[in-house]
């Protein structure tokens, strides 16, 4: 899954949602800190490709893009919102194909503006990015070819505080950047940097204002973070593979960045440290028991902005979750399976 899968949603209700074969399934709080709904199927009985990207706008409303098949030896992007966790999703709706026909070319990102408007982003045949985005009176724009090459799966889409749209690639050498000009613009790709990164390990996440950040392991397994227009800064090494999980909270009154890894030892590792400030340092805390091998990790906040961390297998459909404790410092609760 390329996204943050675990949402509070409008109703202050949390949500998770996980591949289960060929469809998307999701489950929810019955009310705020309350137990769980069963797994319950999205957007219809279309057949889905393995693949799933989450995004989350201001409005709190969920957008799902996966890969479904069409033809023999083809397949189309599909779309769903999903308004609140105790309501059905819309129905998955076909978006097309980066171009116009083909096999899978990637693996989708989606992030939402501040309007309100879904923006897909995919590799190209050409081995460079192509965006989709919503129309602000509804239906969706053309597919729009965004440049780039020798493009890396799992893209990061991000939405800056402004309310537009940013998206970080890995390439063979680095990273690309590409950011809106104004809302509804199409991106454009503002700068490079030459650096080594890990396909697979980008997460993007709006930090401050007037930036995002991006975190990427490098080739030497050590976590970075870079903001575009400054230099890469090294924050520690990185504790597992994969994408960091990241979320901006309140620790103790700071405004902090939390990260979350799945460990080399099939953990879960939490660091953080005041946002923007890599300089200060950071240290893994391992915490919860021994994972399956594909569990997944995600970060969150909750409806008194208390922060959640949950893990899921998709192999096994183990949904393990740990919130805050309402003391000083990072202690969490103990995980207990939902």
């Amino acid at each position: 899954m390329n996204g943050d899968w675990l949402l509070r949603g409008r109703d202050g209700r949390l949500s998770v949602y996980q591949l289960s074969g060929d469809a998307v399934l999701c489950r929810a709080e019955r009310g705020p800190g309350g137990p769980w709904s069963a797994p319950r199927r999205m957007g219809g009985e279309q057949k889905l490709h393995p693949v799933l990207a989450i995004g989350q706008g201001a409005d709190r409303y969920a957008h799902l893009v996966s890969w479904r098949p069409t033809v023999k030896g083809e397949s189309g992007l599909v779309h769903s919102t999903h308004f609140r966790p105790h309501l059905a999703a819309l129905d998955w709706q076909p978006i097309g194909h980066p171009d116009k026909t083909g096999e899978r070319t990637g693996t989708p990102a989606v992030t939402v503006d501040a309007q309100g408007r879904a923006h897909v982003f995919v590799r190209n045949k050409g081995g460079g990015v192509s965006m989709l985005g919503q129309k602000e009176k509804g239906g969706w724009g053309p597919w729009r070819d965004l440049g780039g090459g020798e493009v890396h799966d799992r893209l990061a889409a991000v939405t800056a505080a402004s309310g537009t749209v940013e998206l970080y690639a890995a390439v063979p050498d680095g990273l690309l950047y590409w950011r809106q000009e104004s809302p509804g613009a199409v991106p454009v790709l503002q700068e490079t940097l030459r650096t080594p990164v890990r396909p697979g390990t980008l997460r993007a996440l709006a930090t401050s204002p007037d930036s995002t950040t991006v975190f990427y392991t490098d080739t030497d397994d050590t976590l970075c973070a870079w903001r575009p227009g400054g230099k890469p800064a090294t924050l520690l090494p990185a504790a597992g593979p994969g994408p960091v999980s990241a979320v901006r909270c309140d620790l103790d009154g700071h405004d902090c960045t939390l990260l979350a890894q799945r460990t080399a030892s099939r953990r879960v590792a939490f660091a953080a440290y005041p946002t923007e400030q890599e300089p200060a340092g950071a240290w893994w805390a391992e915490s919860g028991p021994e994972l399956p091998l594909d569990a997944l990790v995600s970060l969150a906040t909750d409806e008194t902005d208390r922060v959640v961390a949950a893990t899921l297998s998709p192999s096994t459909g183990q949904l393990l979750l740990t919130r805050r404790k309402d003391e000083p410092g990072l202690a969490l609760e103990a995980w207990r399976p939902s």
